[in-house]
């Protein structure tokens, strides 16, 4: 079987191939990711909603505040990503601290532009809904090709926005290229949040399989894991064109 197939970086071959072994472990199933996805759902909303109603107490230590917690999050995601058997406690950990996170940067992006977060969650909903609905009756199918195209297109973007990040460290005019409500900006925020879109698909292409290869049951809090960060990402380029499309008028 060929699992590599997902741009996610926790999604990989070699994260599954140690755990074949001929054991017969066949405890995951689709069904039991699904249900783990939803649990981490609920303490990213939890969490975001408690950093939304907490937001302005201390509008002072707001950008440290995100900088500890993006820093905390990041530590989560690598140590669930090379321990997997510690998914089913630090998947947990990192939808809460992303929900933190999410929540600030929500209620900030709310703040300049009203109502811009209900639309953003609706959007993503509403991709997600789609992207499921179009690969369990098989319209999208996930070839290597599509696998391929879908892998150069996520670390081609990767690419741009280290570049953006490495700009605005050394202070560069040009920075905020990304940011700005210009054409090609646009464009290229649409033509992300498609890439995040087809990423899903590429998403439930994987767990499918590997609830086949017979992985064990803390694998389905692994992958669940793997699809958070996809919607995640998913909904913070929906916010951000949303932004630049509420600029632009």
């Amino acid at each position: 079987m060929n699992y590599r197939g997902s741009t996610n970086p926790i999604m990989r071959e070699g994260a599954f191939r140690a755990l074949s072994g001929g054991r017969a472990l066949g405890a995951m199933t689709v069904q039991g990711t699904f249900a783990r996805t939803a649990i981490l759902l609920f303490l990213t909303f939890a969490a975001a909603t408690f950093s939304w109603s907490n937001h302005f107490v201390d509008p002072a230590a707001v950008g440290a505040k995100l900088a500890i917690f993006s820093l905390v999050g990041f530590v989560l995601a690598i140590a669930t990503t090379f321990r997997m058997e510690w998914s089913p406690y630090t998947a947990p950990a990192y939808a809460v601290v992303e929900g933190l996170v999410l929540g600030t940067l929500s209620r900030l992006f709310n703040f300049a532009y009203p109502g811009i977060v209900a639309q953003a969650v609706t959007l993503t909903f509403a991709v997600l809904a789609t992207m499921l609905l179009l690969y369990n009756f098989k319209i999208i199918r996930v070839t290597d090709r599509f696998r391929t195209v879908v892998m150069a297109a996520t670390g081609a973007i990767a690419i741009v926005y280290l570049c953006s990040l490495l700009l605005r460290a050394f202070g560069a005019s040009s920075a905020g290229f990304l940011s700005a409500a210009t054409p090609f900006s646009i464009f290229f925020s649409l033509f992300v949040v498609a890439i995040a879109a087809l990423n899903l698909a590429l998403n439930f292409d994987f767990v499918e399989r590997v609830s086949r290869f017979g992985a064990p049951k803390y694998m389905e809090w692994y992958a669940a894991f793997g699809l958070i960060l996809t919607l995640l990402w998913l909904y913070v380029e929906i916010i951000n064109l949303l932004a630049k499309l509420k600029q632009d008028r």
